[in-house]
């Protein structure tokens, strides 16, 4: 097995929990390695901080999978999809959850969301790809699914030297399935859906608007297929507008709606935001809560100011069409927006609208994606519940 030893000062971050690896942070490599294979790395005076796959290729050139000298086999696989389970049965409604949050279950870049009966499956990276038929296998007899989907559509695999894909894995099944998500059902398109086919990490979000809504005219922005509008009619609101600009997303908006006989108070728009808000602005409507989830600004350090003047601008429009004392529940996915800074964001915002914030509360995401300590790249979601006055 080859040895990674780490420039002097690197084990530090490895040490407070972050399981990468950086090519740049190596001292000597010793022994031969093919790549996804298991290694062992150690800080500069030799000791043992942990055993993982290696991708020569990548500029994560280790993700670690264990901080012990234990061998890397099918049962230490079945133990942690096991002890995974296990965590989402005792803390999350496991009809619909995700099941396996990649680093934060000690299993780098593995993503499994189920679905009612059926799971969807993403391997991001080289090391973990080598035992997904393994993974596969182990999920089948601890999950007992109908039926495992593969997601791996993604271009975050081509930077690991893998090719995209999607399919069966075992099936086949239809692909569009119900689930229930808090008291709402729910129609996800596996096959086409966003990422594995819907966004499960913000189920206990969707279930913070019950408060907020009743009676109220409540809009829902870059609704997707309408998670946030069906929770805000189900729990009251008088009417609901969700804005999307894919047809397809608004197209399951109507069919979600209509599942939960709430057709009649919920309006599908087909729009880019941006253009929406800013002509509801000039129309001078108004609105007792405005829902603001856009996807990711910025995917990487250097476009965290063009994603600042986005997520600014469409929170400022927010804010105008809000009713004095109205609320306004602002999201961002973006890990490098970081939490303060999506706070000041906020706050100047706030300034230029001539409105002053009360914060509500303050979110993450769902407990089925945990947070790993030392590993900031964990937390990427950021709710925050503001009364605009």
């Amino acid at each position: 097995m080859a040895a990674i030893k780490l420039k002097k000062g690197e084990e530090k971050r490895i040490q407070t929990g972050h399981p990468w690896v950086f090519d740049n942070e190596v001292d000597t490599i010793t022994g031969t390695y093919e790549p996804a294979d298991i290694v062992d790395v150690f800080d500069f005076k030799d000791r043992f901080l942990g055993r993982g796959y290696i991708n020569p290729r990548s500029k994560i050139l280790v993700r670690l999978l264990t901080r012990e000298q234990e061998e890397i086999n099918r049962e230490f696989f079945r133990k942690k999809i096991l002890n995974a389970w296990e965590y989402r049965k005792k803390l999350t409604d496991i009809n619909s959850c995700r099941v396996i949050f990649g680093e934060a279950d000690f299993l780098p870049a593995l993503i499994v969301d189920k679905f009612g009966d059926y799971l969807s499956i993403q391997t991001l990276s080289l090391g973990i790809e080598k035992y997904k038929d393994m993974i596969v296998e182990l999920l089948e007899e601890i999950i007992q699914p109908k039926g495992i989907y593969e997601r791996n559509d993604v271009q975050i695999r081509e930077l690991e030297g893998l090719e995209q894909k999607k399919g069966f894995l075992r099936g086949p099944f239809d692909t569009t399935v119900e689930i229930m998500e808090n008291e709402i059902k729910m129609l996800v398109d596996i096959e086409n859906g966003q990422k594995t086919g819907y966004f499960l990490d913000q189920k206990e979000n969707r279930a913070a608007l019950k408060p907020l809504v009743n009676g109220g005219r409540v809009l829902d922005t870059f609704t997707h297929t309408g998670g946030f509008a069906l929770h805000a009619a189900y729990y009251g609101a008088s009417e609901v507008t969700a804005v999307d600009i894919s047809e397809h997303a608004i197209e399951y908006v109507m069919r979600n709606a209509e599942l939960n006989n709430l057709q009649h108070k919920i309006k599908g728009v087909v729009g880019n935001v941006f253009d929406v808000l800013k002509e509801y602005q000039v129309n001078n409507e108004k609105f007792d809560v405005v829902i603001l989830d856009p996807p990711a600004f910025c995917k990487s350090k250097s476009a965290v100011a063009g994603a600042y003047r986005g997520y600014k601008e469409i929170n400022l429009r927010g804010m105008k069409i809000l009713k004095p004392g109205g609320f306004l529940v602002t999201c961002s996915c973006s890990h490098y927006m970081y939490s303060d800074m999506f706070m000041k964001m906020l706050q100047e915002a706030a300034k230029d609208a001539k409105r002053m914030l009360r914060q509500v509360e303050f979110r993450t995401q769902s407990k089925d994606h945990p947070i790993l300590l030392g590993s900031n790249e964990s937390l990427y979601l950021k709710c925050a519940i503001m009364q605009v006055i």
